[in-house]
């Protein structure tokens, strides 16, 4: 048995093996950060918007009313429809009270075009990102599809058997050329 392709392979078996693993840990924190995030989301109360985006992450998907003093730029991004169409969502940069910024996600339409909007009061749901999603479209617009904390990704498991199957995976290729090797010597 060859030493040092040996130990190669035993140390990237033992790496994907500890990577399998840790996917295993994170799929249980991923597991307690969705069920925190629906916790938030049953939440009736609102809370303030953060000016410190990295307060935001800790009120996701929280209600929150913010006045949009002044509309810095309008844009449209990919986007659904309270009732599953696919289209864009029209989003405003917006100048706060208290000056910070805040993106908000002010309704849905087919149309990419981006809207005129004037500002003022929006009500809605903090979303990943720090942007809000109104509950209540702007004039003209259509209800977006409203953050759902269900939706977040866990794929800790797929991943965690991706690492053990390419663990595996080398190990029979690692057995498989050392029996070949074999062959070939007994031949010889």
């Amino acid at each position: 048995m060859p030493l040092i392709p040996t130990v190669i392979v035993v140390a990237a078996v033992a790496t994907m093996i500890a990577l399998g693993i840790w996917q295993l840990d994170r799929k249980g924190e991923k597991e307690a950060l969705i069920a925190s995030a629906q916790q938030a989301a049953a939440m009736s109360s609102e809370v303030d918007y953060p000016a410190d985006p990295a307060e935001r992450d800790e009120l996701l998907y929280r209600r929150t009313t913010v006045a949009c003093e002044q509309v810095e730029s309008m844009t449209s991004i990919a986007g659904r429809s309270a009732d599953g169409r696919n289209g864009v969502a029209q989003r405003a940069t917006c100048r706060l009270a208290d000056g910070s910024p805040a993106l908000v996600d002010i309704g849905f339409s087919r149309d990419p075009t981006p809207i005129a909007w004037d500002g003022g009061e929006i009500s809605g749901v903090i979303a990943p990102g720090g942007r809000i999603v109104a509950t209540k479209p702007a004039a003209g617009l259509e209800p977006l599809l409203q953050p759902d904390p269900a939706s977040l990704p866990n794929n800790h498991l797929a991943y965690a058997g991706q690492w053990f199957f390419f663990a595996l995976t080398a190990l029979v290729i690692y057995f498989l050329a050392l029996r070949r090797r074999s062959t070939r010597a007994r031949a010889d």
